[in-house]
Parts: structure tokens; C-alpha cells; sequence
């Protein structure tokens, strides 16, 4: 899965529990971004590269989402 996919996969969730789910480029180093699911937030890499296993599971964690859940 790459960060466009992961983005797409957390607005679907977000929308069906009723959390604001929003992306914004600038905050982030280089081609990183910061992803928003209601108070909660996580660090999104280049959107175009794939995310490694380790790291999905930190940016799960960071937004308190279950790997079974996405």
C-alpha cells in the first residue's frame, strides 16, 4: 500500500465513524505530509512510495485504528 492509498483507506473509515479526516501537505518535511482523523494525527511519507510494515503499524497506532479495521 502506498501513502495515496493509505489517505484514501483512513477518509473511508473516518467518514463511516463521523471523524473530520483531512490531509495538508505543507506540514511536513519535503514530500511528507500530516494526516488529521479527529484530534488525532500521524505523519504520512512520500504518498507515491510504498510503506513498509513497520511503519503502517506506527501510523495506525498514532491514529488508534487496528490493523484488522483498514
Amino acid at each position: 500500500m502506498n501513502g495515496r492509498q493509505f489517505i484514501a483507506r483512513i477518509r473511508k473509515l473516518g467518514r463511516a465513524r463521523g471523524l473530520d479526516v483531512r490531509f495538508v501537505a505543507s506540514k511536513g518535511p519535503g514530500s511528507h505530509g500530516t494526516l488529521f482523523v479527529g484530534s488525532l494525527k500521524t505523519t504520512v511519507k512520500d504518498r507515491k512510495k510504498e510503506i513498509g510494515k513497520g511503519l503502517l503499524v506506527k501510523m495506525l497506532s498514532d491514529l488508534q485504528i487496528g490493523r484488522e479495521e483498514l
